[in-house]
């Protein structure tokens, strides 16, 4: 019976990823991610996100503990991987049957069929997918027989090779111009990295990885026991130190482009944290975040344009202020009648007050002040004496010096009385109010606070473009603020910084994959909820909540090692 019920669960793995391995081809994604490669002549981004499904399918095809016999777990992965290529040869069969299927499936096209078949004609070549297919899901199976420490190696392996292969066009870019032609040639194929530096990336990073678990980590720890604590504030000061100037020559390295692609991270992660205060520390969900991000654009370009919409005509400095108060007032304005909501009501009244700004800006009532569908032009730059902000490269430090105000900022609250306040209203809002808390003051705070960041980002959004439009502001900006601090780690610092590089960095990156975006936002979303529902980077408190049991085991298992350590 169990082994009856371990294949049952191969073939529904198994057919769970021949679905989604049918459904990526037949939306188009394998064609449109063909075109990039990760090693030259040897695989695409298209055939990778192919042949995961298999690799997938056959390592969840089993489980440890089950009483599986080596030979058993290959044979459910093999079972696995067939059943994954089953819906895609089915595909391959139906093209030939339907010669007019392309009137119904518009993205079955003749390319996506030569990348299934590996242009070996629709017979054979799906017999070398049911091949390939089966020999990919007995290694994810084997995958799972393997030991965690020899597990951990080759999986970092892997992903350095795959990431450094992903974002080879980048880093050719960065190269460039320090780097001796024969040796880019060397390291980097027309599209991809080589096959060599392939090899020699995934070895390096299992032999670093396999080294740093045996015995780097363990050293590590050693040292950090015997350190003196005047001699680890210095070290901490000095790893700060190269950070942050790591940090500011950052665009001399990247240049102009992957300075521009800073730049909306930046902007992004300047409105996580502002979003980050409201969600992560008070947990009140604002979706309507993205109007005051509007409200701090459309104050900066009415008062700094030179244009007919003109009402100042100051600097950026001077309007800069007024940016920030307009933002923070209209937060006080939006907390004031949802002090007494809270989940999805305080959701849907934010989303409103969104909507009402959105709709307000594009209408014909205000056009004669604000522009309407037309925006606003002629935005002044910031200017120092006669120096003015005009490159990315410029636009960079003042992203960067709001963003660490606004993390500076975050900080001192989250660990000052204000911000133990927020988290007890995030916890239980009655509790926090029998506690003496005052919910009024306390809301009206985190809505004032995090307005005030996305005000900055907006007049900061405005100057850099010169121009704005009520299209800049929809609804999807709030969705997407929202998303990276999940994705990086409710309450947490730095989770905004990794969240708005997955998902602002990366996409940017990668633009021909753009149609795919919101696609690719949702399967993130759902395999961080499921995976890491903490968070990539998550604060400990959220670490602690979301794994309390597990937490103590881990606590009880570092407790016996530092003792035998030391």
């Amino acid at each position: 019976m169990a082994q009856s019920t371990n294949f049952s669960k191969a073939v529904r793995y198994g057919l769970i990823a021949g679905v989604v391995a049918l459904s990526v081809s037949a939306i188009g994604m394998v064609e449109t991610f063909d075109v990039r490669d990760i090693i030259t002549g040897v695989l695409t981004l298209g055939q990778l996100l192919l042949f995961s499904t298999a690799l997938i399918g056959g390592y969840f095809s089993w489980k440890k503990g089950e009483g599986v016999t080596p030979v058993g777990a290959l044979l459910r992965g093999l079972v696995a991987g067939l059943l994954t290529a089953v819906p895609l040869v089915f595909l391959i069969i139906l093209t030939v049957l339907w010669p007019d299927i392309r009137d119904s499936f518009v993205n079955v096209t003749p390319a996506l069929i030569n990348i299934l078949t590996f242009d070996q004609g629709t017979v054979t070549g799906s017999l070398i997918l049911l091949v390939v297919m089966g020999v990919l899901g007995v290694i994810g199976a084997a995958f799972d027989l393997l030991s965690e420490r020899i597990q951990k190696p080759l999986l970092y392996g892997l992903l350095w090779m795959l990431g450094i292969g992903l974002l080879s066009e980048i880093l050719l870019l960065i190269l460039r111009p320090y780097s001796p032609r024969a040796l880019l040639a060397l390291l980097f194929g027309d599209k991809g990295i080589t096959p060599a530096t392939a090899v020699v990336i995934f070895v390096l990073a299992v032999a670093i990885n396999a080294w740093w678990t045996a015995r780097g980590k363990e050293a590590a720890e050693r040292r950090r026991i015997a350190r003196p604590p005047s001699t680890a504030k210095q070290l901490r000061r000095l790893n700060i130190g190269l950070l942050i100037a790591f940090i500011l020559i950052l665009p001399f390295i990247m240049g102009t482009y992957l300075t521009e692609v800073a730049d909306v991270v930046g902007t992004f992660v300047l409105m996580g944290l502002g979003l980050n205060i409201v969600v992560g520390f008070a947990g009140l969900l604002d979706l309507g975040y993205v109007a005051f991000f509007a409200i701090g654009a459309y104050v900066m370009g009415l008062l700094t344009t030179q244009g007919d919409l003109g009402i100042g005509g100051i600097s950026f400095w001077a309007a800069l202020p007024f940016s920030v108060i307009a933002a923070t007032l209209a937060g006080i304005i939006l907390g004031v009648p949802v002090l007494r909501m809270r989940g999805d009501y305080l959701a849907i009244v934010t989303l409103g007050f969104g909507e009402i700004i959105r709709v307000l800006v594009v209408s014909d009532l205000l056009k004669p002040y604000i522009g309407g569908a037309q925006g606003i032009l002629q935005i002044g730059k910031p200017q120092i004496l006669d120096f003015v902000f005009v490159q990315p490269e410029h636009f960079y430090y003042l992203i960067l010096a709001g963003c660490l105000l606004a993390a500076f900022v975050s900080w001192r609250f989250r660990d000052a009385r204000l911000g133990r306040r927020w988290m007890a209203l995030r916890e239980d809002e009655d509790v926090a109010e029998a506690m003496g808390i005052r919910l009024v003051s306390t809301k009206l705070m985190a809505f004032a606070t995090g307005a005030a960041f996305s005000g900055l980002a907006g007049a900061i959004f405005a100057s850099r473009l010169s121009s704005i439009f009520p299209h800049s502001f929809n609804l999807l900006i709030s969705i997407n603020v929202l998303s990276l601090i999940i994705v990086g780690g409710l309450g947490s610092l730095p989770g905004v910084v990794v969240g708005a590089l997955v998902l602002v960095g990366l996409p940017e990156l990668l633009r021909e994959f753009a149609e795919y975006r919101l696609l690719l936002y949702g399967a993130l979303l759902i395999v961080t909820m499921l995976l890491r529902p903490e968070g990539l980077w998550p604060s400990p408190v959220r670490r602690r909540e979301l794994h309390e049991s597990q937490m103590e085991h881990i606590s009880e298992d570092e407790t016996e090692e530092v003792h035998s350590l030391a």
